[in-house]
């Protein structure tokens, strides 16, 4: 299976690197019926697990979807929670004060999406997240190595929204973070 031999690969590698520990873990879709689409014994052994609605955005269910993800242990980080595509896609319509609440009580997650065309989530919504003493992790979601250069897109919405250093999980040693996920 391909994720058994992704694992291989990272733990070769890490026996090989001195300083730099790579992490093994995927971005996950939450399907219509709220279920992930990869199973709890496979998710289990990552090191980090991100879920995120790519389908059934108009659904009235999304904020449900995304509610009871969350209360999987082995899910980490809510990625892009309201699915924009700017000029491509509206927002999915999301209870988030609902996610909020749910994030702070099971300690998942909730990124700022530093892509372009996502954007997401927004300056508001990151200072609500924060305020509630939520984490927020910031990411490029890159496809390629050129595509890191939008961390300071993530960035720049993290401040609008008075995110602290302390708020963002990326920003901590990998020790700690690794005891938040």
């Amino acid at each position: 299976r391909e994720i058994e031999k992704q694992r291989r690969e990272i733990d070769s590698v890490n026996k090989r690197l001195d300083g730099i520990r790579v992490l093994h873990g995927a971005e996950i879709d939450i399907r219509a019926d709220g279920k992930l689409d990869l199973s709890n014994d496979v998710l289990k052994r990552m090191d980090i697990v991100m879920a995120s609605l790519h389908s059934a955005l108009k659904s009235e269910r999304n904020t449900d979807r995304i509610i009871s993800v969350m209360e999987n242990s082995n899910v980490d980080i809510i990625a892009h929670p309201s699915g924009r595509l700017i000029d491509k896609r509206d927002v999915t319509a999301l209870d988030m004060p609902r996610i909020v609440d749910k994030a702070l009580e099971t300690g998942t997650i909730l990124e700022i999406d530093a892509q372009p065309d996502r954007l997401d989530m927004n300056d508001l919504n990151a200072k609500a997240a924060v305020a509630a003493g939520c984490k927020i992790s910031i990411d490029t979601d890159a496809h390629s190595a050129d595509q890191l250069k939008w961390m300071g897109i993530g960035v720049s919405t993290a401040r609008r929204g008075w995110v602290k250093k302390s708020d963002v999980i990326n920003t901590y040693k990998l020790d700690k973070m690794l005891k938040m996920l």
